[in-house]
């Protein structure tokens, strides 16, 4: 498997058409798997805002004092309030926010980044991030590109581990995961409970390579990787009567 950097690329700006600038710098080919930051992606589709938009509610305000005295930390309270108003739910307010994107998304500050946003306060995620990664998957097919998937990747922290890692929060073209069940491992017995997530496993390779910082590509191209004949499914995010680790969040007080 490779992994090659989409070098060249401008400055995002919103209206950009993603599709035609990565066409006119890479030479794509069938089966490749195409990884776009989901930075970009928000760029191009103007999901720019100042804390200025966002009146604070009560809430929100209560959010940031709460968090000031039990944490220390000063909280803008319009940035509190841009969070709820991103977040399906809030998972955890205290000592830093956890919120569930509209999208399904669990991480911090729904996603919400303060970094690399010229001209402007804040950069939202993208709305809908596996309908953002459709039309960059078909602009490219527009343009002879055919068979190319497009993943949608962010950076998020991990429970019980330190550092951030690629994760993929859209997709498009290929399905999100790789079924084992029901095939056998090398000594003959069958596979049970083993689905792998491919989208965020590209999506974490390709960050080796986009990296961070000044200095980060945001776009990658994953080449001679194959999803091989396994069933697929698109259910990446756990359902919420199923995931355990959200209900014990649900129930959970910040005791400092």
């Amino acid at each position: 498997m490779e992994l090659e950097p989409v070098t060249g690329l401008p400055e995002v700006r919103p209206g950009d058409d993603i599709a035609e600038l990565v066409a006119e710098r890479v030479d794509l080919e069938p089966g490749d798997v195409l990884t776009v930051a989901s930075t970009i992606v928000s760029k191009a589709e103007g999901r720019l805002a100042d804390l200025e938009d966002y009146p604070v509610s009560g809430r929100a305000q209560e959010i940031a004092d709460r968090i000031e005295e039990i944490a220390g930390e000063e909280k803008d309270p319009r940035f509190a309030q841009a969070v709820l108003d991103e977040s399906a739910e809030l998972l955890i307010d205290v000592p830093f926010l956890l919120a569930e994107t509209r999208f399904g998304h669990i991480c911090p500050n729904a996603g919400i980044d303060r970094s690399n946003v010229p001209d402007h306060d804040i950069l939202l995620l993208p709305r809908k991030p596996s309908e953002s990664a459709e039309r960059i998957r078909a602009g490219l097919e527009e343009r002879g590109y055919e068979d190319v998937p497009v993943i949608v990747t962010d950076t998020c922290g991990r429970p019980f581990r330190h550092g951030q890692t690629g994760v993929a929060i859209g997709w498009a073209g290929m399905p999100a995961s790789r079924d084992w069940r029901g095939e056998e491992d090398r000594d003959g017995h069958e596979l049970g409970v083993t689905v792998q997530s491919v989208v965020d496993e590209l999506a974490a390779a390709a960050n080796l390579v986009t990296g961070e910082g000044a200095g980060g590509v945001p776009a990658v191209v994953v080449r001679d990787w194959e999803f091989g004949d396994h069933g697929g499914s698109d259910e990446l995010f756990r359902a919420v009567e199923n995931d355990l680790v959200r209900e014990a969040l649900r129930d959970w007080e910040f005791d400092g």
